[in-house]
């Protein structure tokens, strides 16, 4: 088991996050965004932006935590002593950043091998950063701190359901989501990273994905559990290591998404 001093973990996870929005912010909504495709077949853009903001968080480690490695998306891992990892997804959502529209998110977690200890998403250009782990579950906002608190449980078919794209995954996944989504009484798609931090806040019951990397879901799986959800793969093992996700405002409505996601073969 790591040694490790909570206070000084979730204030690195601060400076990380504020010098994220530095670099993001000077790109969002600008007329000169560089993007490239990632992908040989499909459309996975990354920007400038994504690996500025990440080169940036791993300044602030080098200079605060050498001793910790890094799991991050755009650059290459770096190995560390502490057995501790700082997962790091510079902008969740660069489809959205190159749109425009404030869903995108930067994730930031602290994991040791179990998992994540402490996880932040942090929306830039509205201000908002939500935090989960280590004692807390908070938000920061413009408007000040708020609790970070689920939802209670309701019947599947009261539940608000997202996830990013509508063509989920492949086509068995895909048909999974669309016999759960045919039992919700909302379904709604493109907020990246933000449809975790709503979860979280209280606002929706259930994201569901698939097809994800530990950058991606580290940071939600933190401040989802730590506002009192759960978050899982699509047979209710853990969910750090990406793949199938789903994570629900509370085990009840968990159940019922995972007696109809978990019938979708590996």
């Amino acid at each position: 088991m790591p040694h490790f001093s909570p206070d000084d973990l979730i204030a690195t996870a601060h400076a990380l996050a504020d010098a994220a929005r530095v670099a993001t912010l000077a790109h969002f909504r600008g007329a000169a965004l560089g993007v490239e495709n990632k992908a040989g077949a499909g459309f996975d853009p990354v920007t400038q932006a994504d690996r500025e903001a990440e080169a940036a968080m791993r300044a602030v480690l080098a200079e605060r935590r050498p001793d910790d490695a890094i799991l991050g998306e755009e650059l290459a891992g770096v190995a560390g002593t502490s057995g501790l990892t700082w997962v790091l997804d510079p902008v969740d959502g660069t489809r959205s950043f190159m749109c425009g529209t404030p869903t995108w998110g930067v994730l930031i977690a602290v994991a040791d091998e179990t998992g994540p200890l402490f996880g932040m998403i942090d929306q830039p250009y509205i201000g908002e950063r939500f935090m989960g782990g280590l004692g807390l579950a908070e938000l920061h906002a413009p408007s000040g701190r708020f609790p970070l608190k689920t939802r209670p449980p309701r019947p599947l078919a009261e539940a608000s359901l997202f996830t990013t794209f509508p063509e989920i995954g492949s086509p068995e996944e895909a048909r999974a989501f669309a016999d759960l989504a045919g039992q919700v009484r909302l379904t709604r798609y493109g907020l990246d990273c933000y449809a975790y931090a709503l979860v979280a806040l209280g606002q929706i019951d259930l994201v569901v994905e698939a097809g994800l990397q530990p950058y991606d879901i580290q940071a939600p799986i933190a401040v989802i559990e730590a506002a009192g959800g759960i978050v899982t793969d699509w047979r209710g093992g853990p969910a750090h290591q990406g793949g199938r996700v789903v994570a629900a405002a509370n085990r009840a409505i968990h159940a019922e998404a995972l007696a109809i996601l978990s019938r979708a073969p590996d």
